[in-house]
């Protein structure tokens, strides 16, 4: 019987082990998937204010505090914006000072736990930027989809779409500057996001779902007046954009596409976002396997898929090197894939969907060269 014994019982350990495996690599794909929105991204190190003064505020030193560019940093009941480092600034060798633009909600205090963000405004387009806006509502697959409409006089439209952890506070960043070019903006929130539909599995799909809300909001778009609409989207929202341009009815009113840090291959960014939650590197695999099985995502990137051959418009990338979340890599891949649409602007020292903020000026002033023919 002894050999009975021991071989069930090797069976039961293997069968135990699975299950283990199974279950861990569940958790992990859900650690990925569940990403809140308006939560800061877990690749966004916590970091402590040491002391603040007139104009200015002190961080604990790391490769996160000494980004360049302007940033939000929140907190427990607080937002603020940050500007560049302080060279003239006194600066210990375990802080950074840097310039405190602004304090929009709470009070910034040394011991604060806080973030940078992408995010530098908090509100909507009137309270945050003193815009004249309307609140809408688009009939989604799902339900009713809020977004902010900012009226302008031209007949071409921009549908911003935000992406991974963030909400349509994060396109405020590019607002005033898309209303000064007297383009009318739809500022969309998607399934998922506050006020929006729930996902019928409660978990994001980096974009292969979600494209259907961008899709209604160019159907109501061109229902509104919009005689072409340009596509403006972040991380998964680029995404969303991509897979708009090549499925939609309406594919022929979309102009053009820019791009900010997007997600082209969904496994490398399921990958970062499980590891930056802490899952190690061991059930990285199960993750993917597992969010593929919840989800449906299909296990190819968008690269290996008919979208760089049916692409067909104008198309803006920004994206960079620094990005631990969607490789900058695909976005070359991309760019050498249709040289004859695609423009990659390379930004250097910025972390996902934070290329506007590595330098505001810059960036607006190649998304102008890239809008003004399109309008």
């Amino acid at each position: 019987m002894r050999p009975v014994t021991a071989t069930a019982a090797a069976v039961t350990t293997l069968i135990g082990a699975g299950a283990a495996a199974v279950a861990a690599g569940r958790f992990a794909g859900d650690v990925a998937l569940k990403t809140p929105p308006g939560r800061p991204l877990p690749a966004d190190r916590e970091l402590t204010v040491h002391a603040t003064a007139a104009g200015q505020v002190t961080l604990t030193r790391s490769l996160t505090s000494l980004r360049p560019g302007t940033y939000g940093l929140t907190g427990k009941d607080v937002h603020a914006v940050v500007g560049p480092v302080l060279d003239r600034a006194h600066q210990a060798a375990d802080t950074v000072v840097r310039r405190l633009e602004r304090v929009d909600r709470g009070v910034l205090a040394p011991g604060d736990k806080v973030r940078l963000t992408p995010q530098v405004y908090s509100g909507d387009p009137g309270s945050a930027l003193g815009l004249a806006f309307r609140e809408v509502r688009i009939p989604g697959e799902l339900g009713e989809l809020p977004a902010w409409y900012v009226p302008a006089p031209r007949r071409t439209w921009v549908i911003t779409v935000h992406g991974i952890g963030a909400t349509r506070e994060h396109p405020l960043n590019l607002l005033e500057f898309l209303h000064g070019r007297q383009l009318p903006v739809l500022d969309l929130a998607y399934r998922g996001d506050p006020g929006a539909p729930r996902s019928p599995d409660g978990l994001g799909h980096l974009g292969e779902s979600e494209w259907r809300d961008l899709d209604a909001a160019i159907r109501f778009a061109v229902r509104n007046g919009a005689e072409q609409v340009i596509l403006y989207g972040w991380s998964t929202g680029a995404s969303m954009a991509l897979h708009a341009c090549a499925a939609s009815a309406l594919r022929d009113r979309i102009s053009g596409l820019v791009l900010d840090s997007p997600v082209l291959d969904w496994t490398d960014t399921l990958r970062g976002l499980a590891a930056a939650r802490g899952v190690p590197g061991a059930l990285l695999p199960l993750a993917v396997r597992a969010a593929q099985g919840q989800t449906g995502l299909h296990g190819t990137g968008l690269l290996d898929t008919s979208v760089p051959v049916t692409l067909h418009v104008p198309t803006l990338v920004f994206h960079g090197p620094d990005d631990t979340l969607a490789p900058w890599v695909h976005s070359r891949r991309l760019a050498a894939a249709r040289p004859d649409l695609v423009s990659l602007h390379t930004v250097e020292r910025a972390p996902h969907a934070a290329m506007w903020n590595a330098g505001p000026a810059h960036y607006e002033e190649t998304l102008r060269r890239f809008l003004t023919p399109l309008m």
